[in-house]
């Protein structure tokens, strides 16, 4: 997810993004551990869009408390 389409979801969306971010990234987690993927570099990239998700997720609830 590029950081514009992450700034128009809700608050409720940016939860329930991050929760399946976080199921598909274990799932991920998961599955390397048995036999190794073809392209690993999608949980660090899972990693990095949970982290994006988390900081703006943040930011807002930061902005609702100001």
């Amino acid at each position: 997810m590029k950081n514009a389409e992450i700034r128009a979801l809700s608050i409720e969306d940016l939860k329930e993004q991050i929760n399946k971010e976080q199921s598909g990234a274990q799932t991920l987690r998961f599955a390397h551990a048995i036999s190794p993927l073809e392209n690993p570099a999608r949980i660090k990239h899972g990693r990095r869009n949970i982290a994006r998700l988390l900081t703006e997720l943040k930011r807002r609830e930061q902005e609702q408390q100001s």
